[in-house]
């Protein structure tokens, strides 16, 4: 089997060229569309309210996403809240922190920002515990990221800025394709409304162990999975994938095996993720999702 097209499920970037998809596009001659199956709403200013929050009660802001930046100032205008100068800003990258010079006078303000992931970010969050953190969040969001404020004892408050639908996907033919690519679970929930039953060329790949489960939870065949030891990104994993199809080479499903108390993606025979000991009876059976041929 050669692969021919790929659908990614997230917007296009400004700049294909610049985007790591060009590396799989330049190596194998590829085409890469481009289609996000979710959209990310702000919420209204009636809703805002109803949460009964007071940003001026906080001393700190926390942005995991330029999304995060526009929606909190966006509704700081509509509802008149005027942020002052000693309010404080900590950032999941330096690009977040300077996507803040849209609504701030950047070199005026204490800003802070991680170097790539929001585990970055704690770290120094955990030097400043004397502040009072405001987290704005999507709608669903990663349990993971308040749960890690939670651990270290931090003081903050959860405000829902915006909820994550499902997009309009009439338009996309994913018979036209070899490969379709996701990154979250509401994503995996939109295929499933309009696409129930997939064609048989196609394979599924997905970032992140919950977007893994809801794909095999929805009755898809899993052929990639990231991040795993071996492919760290999306690329890495799809260039392996590739790779491996047009030499020939027989690649196995991803299989999941799920307990009470561990989670195992398996893919080649490996495991991605430490085995701890299940929470179930030692007589119990498990069934694993068999692995078929990709």
């Amino acid at each position: 089997m050669k692969i021919n097209r790929i659908l990614v499920s997230q917007p296009a970037p400004a700049a294909i060229e610049r985007s790591p998809f060009q590396e799989l596009i330049s190596k194998y001659g590829i085409t890469v569309d481009f289609h996000p199956f979710i959209r990310v709403e702000r919420v209204s200013v009636k809703e805002f309210r109803s949460q009964l929050i007071d940003i001026l009660a906080h001393s700190a802001v926390i942005f995991t996403n330029r999304s995060s930046v526009d929606h909190f100032f966006q509704i700081c205008e509509e509802t008149w809240v005027a942020i002052p100068g000693t309010m404080k800003y900590f950032c999941v990258t330096e690009a977040v922190a300077l996507y803040l010079q849209k609504y701030i006078v950047y070199r005026k303000r204490k800003i802070f920002f991680g170097k790539s992931t929001f585990a970055d970010l704690v770290d120094i969050m955990a030097k400043h515990k004397e502040e009072k953190f405001l987290l704005p969040l999507p709608d669903p969001h990663k349990p993971e990221i308040p749960a890690s404020l939670e651990k270290l004892k931090l003081k903050f408050t959860k405000l829902i800025l915006s909820h994550t639908v499902s997009n309009d996907i009439s338009g996309v033919d994913i018979k036209n394709y070899d490969i379709a690519v996701f990154y979250s679970p509401l994503e995996i929930s939109t295929l499933k409304s309009c696409c129930p039953e997939l064609p048989e060329n196609l394979r599924l790949a997905t970032f992140g162990n919950g977007t893994a489960v809801s794909a095999v939870d929805n009755g898809f065949n899993l052929s990639v999975m990231a991040p795993t030891p071996e492919s760290p990104s999306m690329v890495n994993a799809l260039d392996s994938f590739i790779k491996k199809l047009h030499a020939g080479e027989k690649v196995d499903y991803v299989v999941i095996n799920k307990t009470d108390s561990d989670l195992q993606i398996k893919q080649d025979g490996k495991s991605t993720a430490k085995k701890t000991k299940p929470a179930v009876s030692p007589t119990a059976k498990k069934t694993p999702i068999k692995s078929k041929s990709a």
